[in-house]
């Protein structure tokens, strides 16, 4: 997979994003732990041209707010299949297969992953994501898997180290 052609990633959030756990407060709030290391990777993909595109299968409020945080313009909630509204989005958009990659955990996110040019995961996906994955990472759901797929593309790039220059000043 040749990592220069992506100008859009899907990501998902449960267990890619967060570590799959559903927590309620005493109201019955739902609560999702996010791992602040993420913004580095939605920073960084903003600044250096993929678009992030943003898929769960549950609505939640907790999602909402920390999608607004890292400013993704394209937020998909209640989403199922995936695979149908992924095939709709691409068709609509005119994106080719090596255009767009997928960053998911689950049996869930399979068929989706099928459809994209490239695969990332956590480390502690589920063993079907795990083989056809391209890039693996050490981290898992919720603490920072998402930002370091996003890094390994920019490293693939030889863009990373520009990138957190021109986001964070001079690091």
């Amino acid at each position: 997979m040749d990592v220069n052609k992506l100008k859009y990633m899907i990501v998902d959030v449960d267990g890619t994003m967060t570590d799959s756990g559903i927590y309620y407060d005493d109201t019955g709030n739902e609560l999702k732990r996010f791992s602040t290391k993420d913004g580095a990777g939605f920073f960084a993909a903003q600044r250096g041209g993929i678009e992030i595109i943003v898929i769960t299968g549950r609505e939640c409020a907790a999602t909402t707010r920390r999608m607004q945080e890292f400013k993704v313009k394209e937020l998909y909630q209640n989403i199922r299949p995936k695979k149908t509204f992924i095939e709709e989005y691409m068709a609509k958009r005119g994106i080719e297969r090596d255009e767009i990659g997928y960053i998911g955990d689950d049996i869930n996110d399979l068929p989706s992953m099928k459809l994209c040019g490239f695969v990332g995961c956590p480390a502690d996906s589920c063993r079907e994501v795990l083989d056809i994955a391209d890039y693996v990472s050490p981290y898992n759901g919720g603490h920072g898997a998402m930002r370091d797929v996003i890094e390994h593309i920019f490293r693939e790039r030889g863009e990373w180290d520009k990138l957190v220059d021109e986001i964070y000043g001079g690091v």
